[in-house]
């Protein structure tokens, strides 16, 4: 049974940073791309960025370019997500998602299958 399941989130200032992680267990992680999503109050959900079999990184959101990373630990089996210098914008629940096709990181929403619970990340002075 595949199954995500974040950690990370958090209260943050403004220009901080935080980390989240995403551990992936009821498949191999080295085959598949892993995506971050984030969806805030009264929004819909959106992605934000995504990396691929191969460690390359797609964005999706011009703003976090620069601020977020993307990197994967297949040993751990587990995906993280870097965020630096923070901006209340960014306050949304963080949601892990696998594509339900291997290697690749697709467009749209509806090709990823398996959800995390996600994490919330408030960011507030």
């Amino acid at each position: 049974q595949v199954q995500l399941v974040e950690s990370g989130g958090g209260l943050v200032q403004p220009g901080g940073s935080l980390r989240l992680a995403c551990a992936a267990s009821g498949f191999t992680l080295d085959y598949y791309g892993i995506a971050w999503f984030r969806q805030a109050p009264g929004k819909e959900r959106e992605r934000v960025l995504c990396i691929n079999h191969s460690d390359e990184t797609t964005y999706y959101l011009n703003s976090v370019k620069g601020r977020f990373t993307i990197s994967r630990d297949n040993v751990k089996s587990t995906v993280y997500l870097q965020m630096n210098g923070l901006k209340p914008d960014d306050t949304a629940v963080y949601f892990c998602a696998r594509p339900k096709i291997k290697y690749y990181c697709p467009a749209a929403l509806a090709d990823f299958g398996s959800w995390g619970q996600g994490t919330q990340v408030t960011v507030s002075s």
